[in-house]
C-alpha cells in the first residue's frame, strides 16, 4: 500500500518511526486558538470555534482544542522535535496556523530544529466581512526545512495560495482544498514520502497520493481516521484507473 494510516495520540506514534523516513511533514494541528481570551481558546469545542453558528452542517468535533498557549507551544515542540527526527535531510515541514498562533508556531518549529524559512498565507474569498474593519480571511503556513532546500530540484512553487474551503461533500471542520494541498506535497521528492501526524479527514494524504508520493498519516479520532480510510482507498483507486487508462491516443 503506498499509504500507512495509524490510529492514535500523535507523539506517541511519532517516537515509533524510523530516523530519516520522511521527506515531508505538512500537518494542520488542532492549534488551540479561536478566541481573545484564554477561556475562549480553551473552554470551547472545536465546532464552536471554527464554526459559525448558523453552519449549515454537523461536522464532528475532533480533539485536542483544550490547551493554553504555554502548553501547546511545549507540545507543538515536541511533535516537530519527533518529525525532525523522523525526517531526511532537505526535507521541508509546513505547519498551518492563525494569526493568534503564529509567533508560538515559529517558535516551536525552530526550537524543534527547523530552519525557519518563511509565512505561505491562504486566502479565503468566501469567508465573512467583519463590520467595522477588516475580515479574518486568511490562514498561514509556517515552513520550514531540515538542513538546506534541495536546490538540484527543478521545482517553483507559489508563495501564496487563494482557495476557499471545500463545500461541496464537506467532512471535515476545517477540511482543506485538496487543490492547494496538492502543490504543498510536491515538497516531497516524487516517489517521497509525506507524513501527516494530524490527518483528519485525510486531504495531506489524497494530495499526496495523486501526486506520486507515499503518505503516513496519524489520526487520534476514529471517526475521522475512518473517513481519512475511505478517502485514501478512493484515491488509491482514482490514480490506479488514470494510470491504467493512459494517455489519449
Amino acid at each position: 500500500m503506498p499509504y500507512t494510516l495509524h490510529r492514535g495520540d500523535a507523539l506517541t506514534v511519532l517516537k515509533t518511526l524510523p530516523d530519516d523516513s520522511v521527506d515531508a511533514v505538512i500537518t494542520d494541528p488542532p492549534y488551540n486558538s479561536g478566541g481573545r481570551t484564554s477561556s475562549e481558546r480553551t473552554a470551547r469545542t472545536a465546532r464552536a470555534k471554527y464554526t459559525s453558528g448558523d453552519a449549515g452542517h454537523d461536522l464532528a468535533n475532533f480533539p485536542g482544542e483544550n490547551r493554553d498557549q504555554r502548553s501547546y507551544r511545549a507540545w507543538l515542540t515536541d511533535l516537530l522535535t519527533e518529525s525532525y527526527r523522523a525526517a531526511r535531510e532537505h526535507a521541508v515541514v509546513m505547519v498551518f496556523t492563525d494569526w493568534r498562533q503564529e509567533p508560538t508556531t515559529s517558535d516551536a518549529l525552530q526550537m524543534a530544529g527547523w530552519t525557519w524559512s518563511g509565512t505561505i498565507p491562504w486566502i479565503k474569498p468566501a469567508s465573512r466581512p467583519r463590520k467595522g474593519g477588516p475580515k479574518q480571511d486568511s490562514e498561514f503556513i509556517l515552513w520550514g526545512v531540515k538542513g538546506t532546500l534541495d536546490k538540484t530540484r527543478d521545482l517553483y512553487l507559489p508563495g501564496h495560495y487563494i482557495a476557499s474551503q471545500p463545500r461541496k461533500d464537506r467532512v471535515h471542520i476545517t477540511q482543506k482544498p485538496v487543490e492547494v494541498m496538492r502543490q504543498l506535497v510536491q515538497v516531497a521528492r516524487p516517489g517521497g514520502t509525506v507524513l501527516d501526524p494530524f490527518t483528519g479527514s485525510g486531504t495531506t494524504g489524497v494530495a499526496a497520493l495523486k501526486e506520486g508520493r507515499s503518505f503516513v498519516g496519524i489520526e487520534l479520532s476514529d471517526h475521522y481516521a475512518a473517513v481519512a480510510e475511505q478517502r485514501l482507498r478512493e484515491a488509491i483507486l482514482t490514480r490506479d484507473d488514470l494510470d491504467l487508462a493512459g494517455p489519449e491516443q
